[in-house]
């Protein structure tokens, strides 16, 4: 099965839709086989996806930084904890443990991630899916963004392949499948 790499926020959001997709992405990934790579918190968003995928039978892989243990008050209970000196080491090895990237509301670090493992594939360190979700319309800044870089010529218009965006849960099963496929042949 495959390695699902999830992005999101360590804080719990006002928006209940947020939570729900936080719980239903885990189930799918515990149902499905796949393994959780994630930030390795037990709070928030974090910690709401890695109970979900570990109480439907799933694997959790939790990478966290020493000095981001205590402040996101590591996951004890996940299959794996891998502690990192560095927080480029966290993300690099992220990478390297997940298949595919999905990215989840939430805020500074979550959005830190999505551009840099993008970055990466635009660079061609990694050639892995993408997928953003934009459910309740959380990422519409960064749509329009991308819209306004490739207006002025900052990015190609090659460079929309790099990631897809998704509008809700079953969308984002649907394109996740639909890569893990195309990836894994």
């Amino acid at each position: 099965m495959s390695s699902i790499c999830v992005y999101c926020g360590s804080r719990i959001p006002n928006q209940p839709t947020f939570i729900d997709l936080a719980e239903r992405l885990g189930a799918y990934i515990g149902k499905k086989g796949h393994t959780l790579v994630y930030g390795g918190g037990k709070v928030g968003m974090m910690g709401i996806i890695a109970d979900a995928t570990l109480q439907n039978d799933g694997e959790v892989i939790g990478i966290i930084p020493t000095a981001l243990k205590r402040a996101e008050v590591v996951h004890t209970g996940v299959t794996e904890i891998i502690e990192t000196k560095t927080m480029h080491t966290r993300k690099a090895l992220m990478e390297e443990k997940s298949d595919i990237f999905v990215v989840m509301p939430g805020g500074f670090g979550t959005l830190d991630e999505f551009f840099e493992i993008l970055t990466w594939r635009q660079l061609g360190i990694h050639s892995k899916p993408i997928i953003m979700i934009n459910i309740d319309g959380y990422f519409d800044g960064i749509v329009q963004f991308v819209s306004t870089a490739l207006q002025k010529n900052f990015i190609n218009e090659n460079n929309l392949e790099l990631f897809s965006f998704t509008p809700n849960f079953d969308e984002t099963i649907a394109v996740l499948e639909q890569k893990l496929t195309e990836y894994e042949s």
